[in-house]
């Protein structure tokens, strides 16, 4: 159905009882509207708000250069205001030259941070009810910091972050951030690679179609995610594995952090009688690169080198896991323990 603006159809005098254009007529100087179920039930079905869409960035974009904070915006897209990766969140790369600072300004709840590369420190004043935070990064660290004043990145040598928050959704309400529902948090790069090393090698892991740790907060018990908002996931893809296809409620904006060629995700919507994906779309990984895995979307990472693959897929799944809405499925029937 063609795209048709709102306030068009429900003025329409041509609609019939039967047609699924239908919509009543408002009285006058009202704002007031009334849809057919039919035509508003699904938006996104009925050509009125845009899917989000599979989209994949290489390494090219930090490579080189200026500093810089490089969104990986699809706002335009999307039909939302920007910067915005998903309606709910934004993905940047962040480049820094050594001894220069970047700024990390957003208006938002939950702001994480990746290091892929370089090494640094991140500052940041009190005030609206956070505490000053001053910490050091180095590649592989991982650091989560709430609402408050915009933090100052300063890098030692040649850095880039990945930096994902949710100021897209507090557009979206129209809200402001009124007090921190979490500290600001440092995962170092030593402590997950020796918890993820150790669990690679646990008994059982082998037969399992997930090797991944969740980060979580200990202000955050009940939801165990990385902020109220977000999820992160640090896991590997080992030689020669093939996982089977999940699906969850929450978009993923994925990083990839390290891999060789022949690393690929399966995306799409159905699957066959097999429970292999019905006419994927094929994502090739690039170490460095990123890409979108829309929510409600089967998929599946296929690892076709001769080297395991680490990614760190950040959601918002901690919003999602709130709503009691994130409804992970295996393909398979594996629950999110076994799986």
């Amino acid at each position: 159905m063609p795209k048709t603006p709102e306030r068009t159809m429900a003025t329409s005098p041509a609609a019939s009882p039967g047609d699924p254009t239908r919509s009543a007529t408002p009285p006058a100087g009202s704002k007031a509207l009334l849809f057919d179920y039919r035509q508003a039930a699904n938006p996104v079905r009925s050509g009125l708000t845009e899917p989000i869409p599979y989209r994949n960035w290489g390494a090219e974009l930090h490579r080189q250069g200026p500093s810089a904070v490089i969104p990986l915006d699809l706002s335009s897209e999307l039909g939302v205001p920007g910067p915005a990766t998903s309606p709910a969140l934004a993905a940047h790369f962040v480049r820094i030259a050594p001894g220069e600072g970047v700024k990390a300004s957003a208006l938002a709840t939950s702001s994480l941070f990746y290091v892929l590369q370089g090494q640094g420190t991140c500052q940041r004043r009190a005030g609206s009810g956070s505490p000053a935070v001053n910490l050091g990064w180095e590649a592989g660290d991982l650091f989560v910091l709430p609402c408050g004043e915009a933090p100052l990145l300063q890098a030692n040598t040649t850095s880039v972050l990945y930096w994902v928050h949710d100021g897209p959704l507090l557009t979206h309400l129209g809200a402001m951030p009124t007090s921190p529902r979490f500290e600001a948090t440092h995962y170092a790069a030593s402590w997950l690679n020796q918890e993820l090393s150790q669990l690679a090698q646990a008994p059982g892991s082998s037969r399992s179609n997930r090797l991944s740790l969740l980060l979580a907060n200990s202000d955050l018990p009940a939801s165990r995610t990385v902020t109220h908002v977000l999820w992160a996931m640090y896991g590997l893809v080992p030689a020669g594995a093939v996982q089977a296809p999940h699906r969850h409620q929450s978009v993923a904006l994925d990083l990839i952090i390290d891999c060789d060629p022949g690393v690929y995700t399966l995306v799409g919507t159905e699957l066959n009688d097999d429970g292999t994906i019905r006419n994927p779309q094929r994502i090739d990984w690039e170490a460095g690169g990123a890409f979108i895995t829309p929510p409600g979307h089967w998929h599946s990472h296929v690892n076709a080198s001769g080297r395991t693959a680490t990614l760190l897929p950040i959601q918002d799944a901690g919003l999602q896991t709130y709503l009691r809405s994130l409804d992970i499925r295996f393909a398979t029937g594996l629950d999110a323990a076994t799986g």
